[in-house]
């Protein structure tokens, strides 16, 4: 099948459509399974192979379920290609057999390197160890082995591209043979420039035995920037006078070998030097650099020389030599980590980040290549390697900082001919040949419109989490030379350079979830992994995740050090790994939600569904003991029917008080957390034979409803004096700065009751329901004469007074005071308070 200009225009209005001639995506596309533009023949593959949903019989059922993503990193499939961010797919299979069955359509709309689709299709046919395990981690589990379809997407063509060929049949003796026989014309055409004169311990050219001086083979080249010297305005070679090589060593400061002066980097400017460039057929300044020694073999045997003249004559001999073959003319972007090559080095265009040589060897290669795709995808595996990027290291261990287009002052030109050679065993590995079940194409996830509504069975995605990581600027050396770039616009980070910070990343984020949730069938999971350490961030990811409609069921954070999975009870948790689980509802019940709209009633059918689809039990210690699930208690219960009303612009139809009493009137409880009729006698089981985690309900208290909620836990096994209570509540107290903590006995008089002894003990649902409204009306009373007089931003406020104040404004759908006040908080208490921030962009919304 081809591609079409016809097929293109189809899909040109899409987000995310890449800036690309028609000819070059075409060339890089293999069409049906890949485009790299919207892929337009998506929708005739579901028609093909998926499965219609009918509520009426659908009787899908599954819990959230959590697998140590740490596993995998070392497989030939994970390694064969160095892209920013990978998921290794052994670990996503474990969540495709758990939420599919063989058939079904998983979805991932921001694919990166493919490792979704990898995994999809190696639930069809895993090797015998990776069965074996999987089968003993998810043992009492019904595990469907077989191939599953997949759709992947993505807004960078270089990660759609580099997809392609993860997940697109290629018969491994074809592409060696392939790549081995354009490997040995480059090597003709090229080896010359990758040979330097063998020397003895005397410095002196080795003649062989034909009387001329023995060559060898060049590994890599290591070059240095030339600083000048502010006492004498010499030049200074860095690398000669700040590497210790002894020592293995950057000298932070280092003597000119002129004037002796003591000097630091940063008191030194560059040479610069002005030269032609062919490829911009213009003069430019750059940055000086000059070669220093070389690492070459002989045979099987390395040595390493410092450059002589016969190298810098064969460096003469490559300059002069002009470019036959086409080369990317791509000026790089403003961006965040596109300043640092230009600043420091000059470097403007993506061409100049590699040396001559290296240029003309990628260029010879990429001109065989054609539009064979696995070749071309074996150039970008080792593009990075054999730029400028690639950092020197007197230990031998150098490589590219990731996550930034960084140039050092010593930077390692390796071989191009010899990191091919080596790769062609590294892509061979992972040629397979099966029946292909993807499709993947590239564009913006918050447009999704070549998929039909309620058509996937499940999603997993790993998307980019505020600004850890500017891809389209790290892909853009890739996207040059195929010919295909990404879109930023619809890019879903947080860059200073591109105008977004966290609002727009967040409506960029709410986006991408509302197409999530459309195309995903109802009464079907997405799980989204996590990775930021910004509580900003998850708190932004929580809410665009809820304003789409999901109800997130489970979040837990990986244990590295003990390879298991803990549940979050708290945002500290943002510093590690989580693993988010989330459902969409069924229609039947959001319709009925609609028409009865504030009825109390409803309330309780949102608690029986949401627990209908939280776990049961979790042994995710692998230790013999159960984890308290946070879902199943009362307090977690509460902000989920809390916010799925606000997020429905519903008002709340009952109080806490009233609602944990009738949460206790209408379900089962065990160990502080509820269950329904047809659940509890699966925990009862489980419980009679396994110990209870409670160390996961330890608590950090951070403000005043971490202390409440501190003090009930303390409480729970009988009454404490306040002597008793008050030294283990300092040593748990970490108060923010801008919370207004009400001191301990206030907080104990407010919310507990003392006996006799005077002893502070958890009241009855009566006397609490009474507390509560005294406790409210006080919150009230601050909230109205503290926080609402006045324009000055708040600095030090109550947080409960807050939370509180917006809760009874929304009720009374006073949105204008939430929305006055909120702008009166420090944007980074609004931010990181998944509670106030619905309340404010709610309330933002409806005025």
């Amino acid at each position: 099948m081809k591609l079409t200009k016809q097929d293109i225009d189809k899909v040109r209005h899409i987000e995310g459509f890449p800036i690309a001639r028609d000819e070059d995506i075409i060339a890089l596309s293999r069409p049906p399974y890949y485009t790299a533009c919207p892929n337009p023949f998506i929708a005739d593959f579901i028609r093909s192979n998926g499965t219609p949903y009918d509520e009426a019989t659908d009787d899908y059922h599954r819990e959230p379920f959590a697998a140590d993503v740490s596993e995998g990193k070392n497989d030939p499939m994970y390694m064969a290609h160095g892209y920013h961010t990978k998921v290794p797919f052994k670990a996503i299979m474990r969540y495709i057999l758990h939420y599919t069955k063989p058939g079904d359509i998983v979805l991932d709309g921001f694919g990166g390197s493919g490792m979704t689709g990898v995994a999809a299709q190696m639930c069809g046919s895993p090797d015998i160890a990776t069965r074996a395990q999987i089968e003993q981690e998810m043992k009492g589990s019904e595990i469907a082995w077989g191939q599953r379809y997949a759709i992947l997407n993505d807004l960078s063509p270089a990660a759609s591209f580099i997809t392609s060929n993860y997940v697109t049949p290629e018969n491994p003796s074809s592409f060696r043979d392939r790549a081995k026989r354009i490997l040995d014309k480059c090597i003709e055409e090229c080896s010359w420039m990758y040979e330097t004169e063998h020397v003895g311990e005397d410095g002196k050219p080795v003649i062989g035995i034909t009387g001329k001086p023995i060559m060898g083979r060049i590994n890599y080249t290591v070059w240095s920037d030339v600083f000048v010297c502010p006492s004498c305005s010499r030049e200074i070679i860095f690398y000669n006078a700040a590497i210790d090589q002894e020592k293995g060593i950057v000298k932070d400061e280092f003597l000119c070998p002129h004037c002796g002066s003591s000097l630091a980097k940063k008191d030194c400017d560059r040479v610069q030097e002005t030269k032609y460039d062919d490829v911009l057929e213009t003069t430019i300044t750059v940055a000086k650099q000059v070669p220093v020694f070389i690492n070459y073999s002989v045979g099987k045997k390395r040595y390493q020389k410092t450059v002589d003249q016969s190298d810098l004559a064969i460096l003469d001999r490559i300059e002069a030599t002009p470019l036959q073959y086409a080369v990317p003319k791509s000026e790089l972007p403003h961006g965040y980590n596109t300043e640092q090559p230009k600043r420091s080095h000059g470097v403007c265009y993506v061409h100049q980040f590699y040396t001559r040589r290296n240029l003309l060897t990628i260029s010879k290669y990429l001109s065989l290549c054609g539009n064979d795709a696995i070749l071309r995808f074996m150039f970008t595996s080792i593009n990075i390697n054999v730029s400028k990027l690639y950092r020197y290291r007197t230990n031998g261990k150098g490589g590219s900082l990731s996550g930034t287009l960084y140039i050092c002052s010593t930077p390692q030109e390796n071989s191009v001919l010899q990191a091919l050679e080596r790769k062609i065993a590294d892509i061979q590995t992972i040629c397979r040949e099966f029946e292909p079940t993807v499709y993947n194409g590239c564009s913006s996830t918050t447009q999704l419109s070549t998929i039909p509504d309620n058509s996937v069975d499940y999603i997993f995605t790993d998307p980019p989490f505020g600004g850890n990581l500017n891809y389209s600027e790290l892909s853009y050396l890739w996207e040059s030379w195929l010919g295909v770039i990404t879109n930023n616009r619809c890019e879903a980070i947080m860059n200073s350079t591109q105008g977004k910070g966290l609002p727009e990343y967040q409506t960029l984020m709410e986006q991408c979830f509302i197409e999530y949730y459309r195309v995903l069938k109802p009464n079907r999971w997405i799980t989204i992994e996590f990775h930021n350490s910004q509580n900003s961030v998850w708190t932004a990811i929580q809410e665009g995740i809820q304003r789409a409609g999901f109800i997130v069921a489970d979040v837990r954070t990986l244990d590295k050090k003990q390879g298991s999975f803990k549940q979050v009870t708290s945002t500290a948790a943002v510093k590690q790994d989580l693993i988010i689980s989330a459902y969409k509802p069924t229609s039947a019940f959001i319709r009925e939600f609609e028409d009865r709209a504030g009825d109390p009633e409803m309330a309780w059918e949102f608690v029986r569904q949401h627990l209908h689809n939280v776990p049961i039990v979790a042994d995710g210690n692998r230790d013999g003991k159960l984890d308290i699930i946070a879902e199943r208690q009362d307090y977690l219960l509460f902000d989920r029917m809390v916010a799925w009303h606000i997020m429905n612009g519903i008002p709340v139809p009952m109080d806490a008080h009233t609602f944990y009493e009738g949460l206790r009137q209408r379900f089962l409880q065990r160990d502080g957390m509820f269950f329904l009729p047809d659940q509890v006698n699966e925990y009862d089981e489980k419980r009679a034979h396994m110990e209870l985690d409670i160390q996961q309900l330890s608590f950090v208290v951070t403000d005043e409803k971490n202390a409440i909620a501190w003090l009930n836990y303390i409480l729970r096994d009988g009454p404490k004096t306040y002597q008793e209570i008050q030294p283990a509540y300092l040593q748990e107290l970490h108060q923010s700065k801008q919370e207004k903590m009400p001191e301990l006995l206030d907080m104990l008089r407010e919310n507990f009751v003392q006996d006799e002894k005077g002893a502070w003990y958890v009241p009855d649902l009566s006397n609490a329901a009474d507390l509560a409204k005294v406790r409210r009306k006080a919150l009230l009373k601050e909230f109205y004469d503290s926080c609402v007089p006045g324009k000055a931003k708040l600095k030090v406020f109550r947080m409960e007074a807050i939370r509180a104040g917006f809760d009874e404004c929304w009720k009374a759908r006073d949105f204008k005071t939430i929305v006055a006040v909120g702008e009166k908080l420090p944007e980074a208490v609004l931010q990181e308070d998944p509670a106030l921030l619905m309340y404010y962009d709610n309330a933002c919304a409806r005025i």
